[in-house]
């Protein structure tokens, strides 16, 4: 079975075709500036050159047959035509708590995700614009949801319940939900498989530290706590996100510096974390070489950024009275064995006991990065989501009662 995964924003789009047989990417790619008259659509296929193309691509819909229409080229297509798609996989960023798993695509459920919009409104809104797309481009080829959120409704109460009213809870549905659930879900199977141990019996945490990034507490498989909250702005200082702060300082800097609730959210989700800090780039390699040369505020960018997730790491330690193994994962947390190194240095009291040469190694496979004879294993676990969408849309697309599989 041939899947297509989707991943929709408001301008652009990412995708990637599996083989379910071998789970093996046939090909990959991204549309961006969808709504352009110079859109760019970029497709790859190993051990190929990089397909460019530039025109224009004025909605969803045009670029998903794009996209369709690369996937079946006669030069650098991967497909005889687009009947061998069998499925495709949606990621869908707020489920709420109406989904807590992947789900089938249809009427009911997208009236639902619609119903999220206000949760999301920067992403539902685009994904919904994918289903549109691809349903116009291939109307008879089941579709399937996986929701970032629908990992972590495992959480009791006590996790997700904010101390407020709880009538905000009952009428707004105001609430921790957390974000990166495909990659938390992921990489903890995947550690769980490495570490030869059944995930149920296991204590993880697990670090998602990209631009966006998150920690969980995952216990015996499932979601216990998790940093972010009712948006991706809560939790770990980020890439531009300025993560936990006292909620008096947004009214307090309204009043000082006269913006308005529109400037402060930007403020605090595109302007903060560790680009306001160092003053000169939201990228932790960036960040890492200017502290090398001397640079005070990338260090102390770095210092900040690297405390704030040993500190996650400490707590959900506690919340679970021990912890099996800790996972790095995502784009600083897989390559970047600087910001590991200060990470773990403070957790010695666990007993982690990081084995630097282990560290400094690069490799796309999940590896562990501590002595071997320390207490709590740290591993290293590349991330991939968009494995995890196609498997789900796999098992789902099986699981269809027959006469839903004859009628899509």
């Amino acid at each position: 079975m041939n899947i297509l995964v989707i991943n929709a924003g408001s301008s652009s789009l990412k995708y990637q075709l599996y083989n379910m047989k071998t789970e093996d990417v046939l090909a990959k790619g991204r549309v961006e500036r969808i709504g352009m008259d110079s859109s760019i659509l970029t497709h790859e296929v190993d051990h190929q050159p990089e397909v460019r193309e530039v025109s224009e691509i004025l909605d969803h819909t045009t670029a998903i047959k794009k996209v369709l229409d690369m996937l079946t080229h006669k030069k650098f297509g991967v497909l005889r035509n687009i009947q061998d798609i069998q499925a495709v996989g949606h990621r869908v960023v707020h489920g709420g708590e109406t989904f807590s798993r992947s789900v089938l695509v249809d009427q009911n459920v997208k009236l639902e995700i619609r119903k999220l919009f206000d949760l999301a409104p920067l992403h539902n809104p685009a994904h919904m614009m994918g289903i549109a797309a691809v349903e116009a481009n291939l109307p008879d080829v089941p579709q399937a949801v996986v929701f970032d959120t629908a990992f972590h409704q495992t959480m009791p109460p006590s996790s997700f319940m904010y101390a407020i009213p709880t009538v905000l809870y009952r009428k707004h549905k105001i609430r921790r939900y957390g974000f990166h659930g495909t990659s938390h879900d992921y990489v903890s199977k995947s550690a769980a498989e490495f570490l030869e141990r059944p995930l149920e019996e296991l204590k993880l945490i697990t670090c998602h530290i990209g631009n966006g990034a998150s920690c969980a507490a995952i216990l015996n498989g499932k979601s216990f706590d998790t940093s972010m909250g009712m948006t991706p702005l809560e939790g770990l200082m980020m890439g531009t996100r300025s993560g936990d702060l006292d909620p008096a300082v947004v009214p307090f800097t309204i009043n000082k510096e006269e913006l308005t609730l529109n400037e402060v959210n930007s403020m605090l989700n595109k302007h903060s974390g560790l680009l306001a800090i160092s003053g000169i780039s939201s990228d932790m390699r960036e960040i890492v070489e200017s502290m090398n040369e001397g640079n005070e505020k990338a260090k102390l960018a770095f210092e900040m950024y690297a405390y704030r997730i040993r500190k996650y790491i400490g707590a959900y330690i506690a919340a679970m009275d021990g912890v099996d193994a800790i996972i790095f994962t995502a784009g600083v947390g897989e390559n970047s064995d600087a910001l590991r190194k200060e990470v773990c240095k403070g957790l010695t009291f666990f007993g982690v006991r990081l084995e630097e040469q282990r560290n400094a190694v690069r490799s796309s496979q999940p590896r562990r990065i501590t002595t071997d004879d320390s207490v709590v294993s740290v591993l290293v676990v590349p991330t991939n989501e968009e494995l995890l969408i196609a498997r789900d849309t796999y098992q789902l697309v099986l699981e269809r009662p027959a006469d839903e599989a004859e009628s899509p």
